[in-house]
């Protein structure tokens, strides 16, 4: 019998079929029932903020101008806010093109070196964080934390985040777009 590995595969050292140690059944229920329940909840949570005629952004785009709110000058280069929302670059400068068109932010040179780019918020995109922020907070609660508890709401912080291998990026305490 092939001997299993605990080491996480790279590009090059993929395991064969025979190496894999293969989820047991309440394992594969675990993972379907994340997976259904994560993608279920962004979704809602996303609808939530789209459904509202005054509001009109997907949670992707209120994370960036959540982001923007939180950062030095209300502004950050695009490569940093890519990684700090989880996007690929594509992706990031597809959603800041469309945010831009809308007003909501600019893209801007770097004041650090002028050769990069930075997406930078404007008074449009604060004033529509703000009319979203108290959407967006109860509908977690509504979505989220109601269900769970408070506890259990803290908890599965700590157990996402223990998944990552790295500290997450936090939010000021004194924010008050309740992200």
């Amino acid at each position: 019998m092939t001997e299993t590995t605990t080491e996480p595969a790279d590009a090059t050292t993929r395991p064969s079929r025979d190496d894999v140690q293969w989820l047991g059944e309440s394992e594969q229920i675990a993972w379907r029932t994340f997976i259904f329940g994560a993608t279920s909840i962004l979704d809602r949570l996303s609808q939530l903020l789209e459904s509202d005629p005054r509001i009109d952004l997907t949670l992707s785009e209120y994370e960036i101008l959540v982001r923007l709110s939180e950062s030095e000058h209300h502004r950050m280069r695009m490569s940093d806010l890519a990684d700090r929302v989880v996007h690929s670059r594509s992706r990031l400068t597809h959603t800041v093109s469309r945010m831009e068109k809308r007003g909501l932010l600019a893209r801007v040179r770097c004041v650090a070196d002028g050769r990069g780019r930075e997406a930078a918020l404007t008074d449009e995109g604060m004033a529509l964080l703000e009319r979203a922020a108290p959407i967006h907070v109860q509908s977690v609660r509504d979505v989220l934390l109601d269900p769970l508890g408070h506890d259990d709401f803290l908890e599965l912080g700590r157990i996402v985040g223990r998944t990552l291998g790295h500290e997450v990026p936090c939010l000021p305490a004194s924010t008050s777009h309740g992200r």
